[in-house]
């Protein structure tokens, strides 16, 4: 019990403070997650809880793979609202992010016979087979950060909506390249449901809006996540499109990779994306000096807590995931299910949050 009432007290003051910092984020910094394992099959395990009234359980969260800060935080957000509500944490984060890693994890956690799945999947369909039998098994089942197809999940976790991203980024390549020139754009992998879907929304906001006309977008690369991938494409965007103005990367790692190959170049080519403020807070600045100038994302240790509630009002049937059901997420607050693009339903944390020289010094220590 002291140890909860601890964990409590750090938590609360730790919001206090990033909310005084950043008015409406509602972001909030957590202790960092006991080490994971990237073994399918040697699962990460947060210590036993107390049972708590409505969070007694084991709830796994499958992140996209191993290595990456970013399913990192948000593996521990997720085990930080599970271990609130009196649950137990499992964390798997894969050895690859591959569809194929994904199914190991998910047969091995059908035979530990978890409560429920959180899982950022790698592929929207190949899951499917593996997901609906866990769900045969009673298993709820989510998708977090990067959904899976309706008929795989009861309802998915997102960061913000797939519009105002999409959104929010076109906008930036058009402020960063001054409202025309070529631009490109440097992904993830190209089956990750997250990725596309911004992406397509970027490109219907470009096409239906005559603000875009002057801007041309040359080619979308995939770096699969990898860093040294990553880097490999910006060097032959770089080469290839010697007009490049602006290179748009909605990945962690992505942004990072590119970021460090233009600054290192000094390339006159700007950059913008989703990024890691503890990774990018070097190349954040609106000079020739640095390589981004500003870049947006949402704090992965919140997705991951919103996950772990939501994973507990599932497998407690305070939830069935269909539009219109209402829960509280701790003191993220309450939150309503709705319609999703893709035929199924949704929870969204919020908006997405801009990081610029004004603030990337702060929030590079938080995550």
């Amino acid at each position: 019990m002291k140890k909860k009432v601890i964990s409590v007290l750090l938590c609360a003051a730790m919001t206090a403070v990033l909310l005084a910092g950043c008015g409406n984020a509602s972001q909030e910094a957590a202790a960092p997650a006991e080490e994971s394992t990237s073994e399918p099959e040697a699962a990460q395990t947060s210590e036993e809880a107390p049972a708590a009234e409505s969070g007694s359980g084991t709830y796994a969260i499958i992140t996209k793979s191993a290595g990456n800060p970013y399913n990192e935080k948000e593996a521990e957000g997720f085990v930080k609202a599970v271990e609130e509500m009196g649950g137990k944490a499992i964390v798997q984060h894969p050895e690859s992010a591959t569809a194929d890693a994904q199914i190991s994890v998910i047969q091995s956690l059908i035979s530990q016979g978890v409560d429920s799945i959180a899982i950022a999947g790698n592929d929207v369909n190949a899951l499917q087979a593996s997901l609906e039998e866990a769900a045969a098994a009673g298993i709820k089942v989510c998708s977090i950060d990067s959904s899976v197809n309706p008929e795989s999940r009861l309802t998915h976790v997102n960061q913000a909506g797939t519009t105002e991203i999409g959104q929010c980024l076109m906008d930036a390549v058009y402020d960063i390249a001054g409202g025309a020139g070529q631009w490109a754009i440097l992904s993830a992998t190209s089956q990750a449901a997250n990725q596309n879907a911004w992406i397509d929304a970027m490109k219907k906001i470009m096409e239906e809006d005559d603000k875009y006309a002057n801007l041309e977008l040359v080619e979308v690369a995939y770096g699969d996540d990898e860093p040294q991938k990553s880097t490999d494409q910006t060097q032959a965007l770089l080469a290839n499109y010697p007009d490049l103005k602006v290179i748009c990367a909605p990945t962690t790692v992505g942004i990072a990779a590119a970021a460090k190959v233009l600054q290192d170049q000094k390339s006159p080519v700007k950059l913008t994306g989703l990024g890691l403020p503890s990774e990018m807070a070097e190349y954040i600045g609106d000079d020739d000096a640095h390589s981004c100038p500003y870049m947006f994302l949402w704090n992965p240790i919140d997705i991951g807590r919103l996950g772990g509630y939501t994973s507990i009002a599932l497998a407690k049937g305070e939830i069935g995931g269909a539009a219109g059901d209402t829960f509280t997420a701790g003191d993220l607050g309450n939150y309503t299910i709705v319609e999703a693009g893709d035929g199924g339903t949704e929870v969204i944390l919020g908006p997405p949050y801009k990081f610029d020289p004004s603030n990337i010094e702060e929030w590079k220590t938080v995550y």
